[in-house]
């Protein structure tokens, strides 16, 4: 996340006194009934300034099979503007979907073996697809470098640039990840944090307590995927938007031809023009921000698009959380030892006990019984799986494009590398681990099934939603487990303070 941060978080700084604003407010958007006329042709606005919803959405559409469903999705058919019906099955877009309140949280930079690659030993099964024991990755010498337990919660950052995943991707021999991440030690610092042996590191329940747990009482997909191959902007545009506008990197994508409320450029968009609540939680930069730069602060002629994180756990306490919630880290902390997104110099503990706050909020809140909470990290950053990356649909006919706007090679016809995606829910199927293909523009469409929102782009509109993580039918946990906020080892916090400030 670290390029451009700084220049992200000064250009959004001049909207302040408008995000201030909104840690006093709760919900936001228009309320659920607010008007009933519809959008057709210019007509976009009502007489009160608020966006229409368009017509279409609501036109009869007839559901098709999860057959033709399947195989529209093999032949990326479905595009910008298909509503959910007629892309998705009933299997993947039930009658009733008894979820009221979405909360979405995407962390940062570690891969599904890196981190939940000794699911299987913790829960004494043997259906998550996980690494092999004795996986290997050639050196810079060709000698083989093991899969092996960390030896820090914290490291130097790997390498997961554009060029340099799909280098460690190799035409999905998944064997570039040591030589890729070779680097020189600083003077002083301990070489093992420094070694491309690290981007090799695991971790289990011993220092990830609360993912193995959550992993394994809950749902869990362990064929989800970052949406493309390369850093933390692109991929979180994926989230909320379906595509990266043609970027490959940290760059402000051009959405000059998405003007609000004409196109939508993301769900965000779509909510606001279906009056559905919705909400970005964060004390830092929202993910929102990297699609709509300084637009974001008056896009929808709201002053409390951002609410801070005491907020979230505020509203989520009184009940009041709005019908789609993003929940981000700060990412203004990474670059240190105690940088609270897991971003890589940051101690994993930091970020995990943010993630058990997010939980425990959630579980404990009187909105429980019809809240779906999606936990899952933007890519892998570099850090070693084994699984390569599936075909994906193209989102659109942009071309992908590097910091300075030139060709960057490759294409967006292929998923990135696993990162977990954990679903919380009443509904989440106890201990299961789905074996379907998703990725980040999974939880886009999630969304626009539940909301009868259209595609954004053919990404999206190809894409399965995670409802194989639920039962709607019968909830399995009515009465959430307890969940308990890991404690910190100082120990290893002073050790990777130390390695890499505070």
């Amino acid at each position: 996340m670290r390029p451009l941060l700084l220049l992200a978080a000064t250009s959004l700084a001049a909207g302040a006194a408008l995000a201030a604003a909104a840690c006093s407010s709760s919900s936001g958007g228009a309320s659920a009934d607010a008007g009933t006329a519809c959008a057709s042709g210019d007509a976009d606005l009502a007489p009160d300034g608020a966006a229409l919803t368009p017509c279409a959405w609501d036109q009869p559409v007839t559901q098709i099979s999860d057959t033709a469903s399947a195989a529209g999705r093999a032949a990326c058919k479905y595009k910008r503007g298909d509503m959910p019906a007629a892309t998705l099955g009933p299997t993947d877009l039930p009658a009733d979907i008894p979820i009221d309140n979405i909360v979405v949280v995407m962390m940062e930079n570690h891969s599904f073996d890196s981190y939940l690659g000794h699911l299987n030993q913790y829960g004494n099964r043997t259906d998550v697809e996980v690494a092999d024991a004795g996986a290997t990755n050639p050196d810079v010498d060709g000698a083989a470098v093991p899969w092996a337990h960390a030896a820090h919660p914290c490291s130097a950052d790997t390498d997961h640039s554009w060029a340099g995943t799909h280098i460690e991707v190799d035409d999905g021999k998944m064997d570039g990840f040591v030589t890729q991440n070779d680097q020189a030690t600083p003077a002083g610092a301990d070489p093992v944090v420094y070694q491309g042996a690290r981007a090799m590191w695991w971790y289990d329940q011993t220092d990830l307590p609360l993912y193995y747990q959550l992993a394994n009482t809950f749902a869990v997909a362990d064929h989800y995927h970052c949406a493309l191959q390369g850093p933390t902007w692109p991929n979180r545009m994926y989230l909320i938007a379906g595509t990266s506008f043609g970027q490959t990197d940290s760059v402000f994508p051009d959405i000059s031809a998405y003007p609000f409320p004409l196109q939508d450029a993301t769900v965000l968009d779509e909510l606001e023009k279906r009056h559905i609540t919705w909400q970005l939680y964060t004390d830092g930069l929202p993910t929102a921000g990297i699609v709509y730069s300084t637009s974001i602060l008056q896009r929808w002629g709201r002053t409390n698009f951002k609410s801070s994180f005491a907020q979230f756990q505020a509203d989520a306490k009184a009940g009041n959380l709005p019908a789609v919630s993003y929940v981000d880290p700060n990412f203004e902390t990474e670059g240190k030892g105690s940088g609270s997104d897991e971003h890589p110099p940051g101690d994993i503990q930091i970020g995990e006990q943010f993630v058990g706050q997010v939980v425990q909020a959630v579980t404990t809140s009187p909105q429980w019984s019809h809240i779906a909470l999606f936990i899952t990290h933007d890519e892998n950053g570099g850090f070693y799986d084994h699984v390569p990356p599936p075909a994906a649909c193209p989102p659109d006919g942009l071309p992908p494009l590097d910091v300075n706007g030139k060709d960057a090679g490759f294409a967006f016809d292929e998923e990135g590398i696993r990162v977990l995606l954990i679903a919380v829910s009443p509904y989440a199927k106890k201990g299961y681990v789905g074996h379907h293909v998703y990725d980040h523009a999974s939880i886009a469409r999630f969304i626009q099934a539940k909301f009868k929102l259209p595609a954004l782009t053919a990404r999206d509109a190809n894409s399965e939603p995670p409802t194989d993580l639920f039962d709607f039918s019968s909830p399995s946990f009515p009465t959430p487990p307890a969940i308990s906020v890991p404690p910190i080892d100082m120990t290893q916090l002073n050790y990777c303070e130390a390695q890499f400030g505070k």
